[in-house]
């Protein structure tokens, strides 16, 4: 009973934690300092800083990524996205996705600065990995085949380069922003069509072996050349 109910506590001391940073990382980064500073403005014990996130500011942007995704699918329940487009549906996730931020573009900044450093490559395409899952998944994706890895590769394009526009977008509303992600979605959805009308052009990998092996058993030449396959 005990541990159950310390799981939410720590979470919401993380929270607490995190959104009291927020206005420090802007000056400090995702660094030990920034975390201190808000641990003052929130009136947490300093101690509780390395308690809650053992793993410093690194473990802090983890976290700050996985919220804004958990946020984000919850505010998704609400828009009823069934009733959409899935042109519409993915358009208006990646919106949700980044507002919720509009106060922190700076924040933001600083974590891709942190995240194009070498050692942390990998830890910055996994949290991208997630959050384009995520989007997928809200958008009610329910592909299994090799689909479920070109459509999440082709929304982190998407994503990052809308980003990267939102970040330094200064229109009202960031009106700007939602017309290049429309237009990165329509040319995303080009690609798809484009891709689609060729796979029903080329045969199936399966008829094209059995055409391959259907012209060898008739005598016809090797694919591979006049001496066949090498060995």
């Amino acid at each position: 009973m005990t541990s159950t109910n310390r799981t939410p506590r720590r979470d919401a001391d993380r929270r607490r934690l995190l959104d009291a940073t927020l206005p420090h990382i802007v000056f400090d980064g995702w660094t030990l300092v920034a975390m201190r500073a808000g641990a003052e403005d929130c009136g947490m014990p300093l101690a509780d800083v390395r308690r809650l996130f053992p793993g410093g500011g690194d473990e802090l942007l983890g976290f700050f990524v996985s919220e804004a995704d958990r946020t984000m699918e919850e505010e998704l329940v609400g828009r009823h996205l069934g009733n959409m487009r899935i042109r519409d549906r993915i358009a208006t996730a990646v919106r949700v996705r980044l507002e919720q931020h509009t106060e922190h573009r700076d924040a933001i900044r600083r974590a891709l600065a942190l995240q194009a450093l070498p050692q942390n490559g990998p830890g910055g395409l996994r949290a991208l990995y997630r959050t384009v899952d995520a989007i997928w998944y809200a958008a009610g994706d329910s592909a299994t085949d090799f689909n479920f890895y070109t459509k999440r590769l082709l929304l982190s394009g998407v994503y990052m380069s809308t980003l990267m526009f939102w970040l330094d977008d200064t229109s009202e509303g960031a009106e700007a922003s939602w017309a290049f992600l429309d237009r990165r979605i329509e040319n995303v959805m080009g690609i798809q069509k484009l891709k689609g009308r060729v796979e029903r052009w080329l045969p199936s990998p399966d008829e094209l072996v059995g055409k391959i092996l259907a012209r060898r058993g008739a005598g016809g030449a090797s694919p591979f050349g006049s001496g066949g396959a090498s060995t």
